[in-house]
């Protein structure tokens, strides 16, 4: 399922994601036209989206077009990804109750390629041989199982704060992944088993389970992400 975002949705997530990472510090001032001109956009959608993250408390209005970024920013973001999680919590207990049998075949046929691309790792690494192209492969497999997983839902409007939620871009979430693989070649595998288990879920209708499931997959990963930006 494709979220179609507006110029505001992006200019929002964009400044957002860059609080979060620290791209742009507490303290810092920023003006509608000035970020404007960095997303080359115009400045009414960024407008729109800075009163937005003032209402989430992540900036602080100096002026009719000036906002400094809000010294409280561990305790915002904290607060965003607790969004973020419950949120993917929702989803799956949507998509439990949503999902078709071709969606859940799908699901299906997405992590058995998962568990070759995995084989193949191995042998790689243990042979010491590139393993760059296949993990990239990896990831975008993922991506496309928590896609999937999000058209189960059958709930646009829900996607779609799911996505403005993110306290991660995803190409920083894949440069995020890429990193911290390189430094633990583990790294993820013991919540990788959790996604069959989820699949299980959706097929038997267990939207708590699902949930559940979901919700600590989202917690683990965030944290591990935000100890390694």
């Amino acid at each position: 399922m494709t979220v179609t975002e507006t110029l505001a949705d992006q200019a929002y997530r964009h400044v957002r994601t860059a609080i979060a990472t620290g791209d742009l510090a507490p303290g810092e001032k920023v003006t509608e036209r000035g970020m404007a001109e960095r997303l080359a956009i115009s400045p009414t959608p960024v407008r729109e989206a800075l009163r937005r993250l003032e209402l989430d408390g992540l900036i602080e209005r100096i002026g009719p077009r000036t906002v400094l970024v809000a010294a409280i920013r561990d305790a915002a973001i904290d607060d965003l990804a607790e969004v973020e999680v419950g949120l993917r919590g929702l989803v799956a207990r949507f998509a439990a109750r949503h999902a078709t049998a071709a969606q859940l075949d799908a699901l299906d046929a997405i992590l058995d390629r998962a568990d070759d691309l995995l084989i193949l790792l191995k042998e790689r690494r243990r042979h010491g041989q590139a393993v760059d192209r296949h993990l990239t492969e990896l990831l975008d497999t993922m991506q496309e199982f928590n896609d999937t997983v999000n058209a189960c839902a059958h709930n646009p409007v829900l996607v779609r704060m799911l996505e403005q939620s993110r306290v991660f871009s995803r190409p920083q979430r894949r440069e995020l992944l890429l990193r911290k693989v390189a430094s633990d070649d583990t790294f993820g595998l013991e919540r990788y088993t959790g996604h069959r288990a989820l699949v299980r879920a959706l097929r038997a209708g267990d939207s708590a389970t699902a949930e559940r499931l979901a919700t600590e997959d989202a917690q683990g990963g965030l944290a591990a992400l935000r100890e390694t930006a």
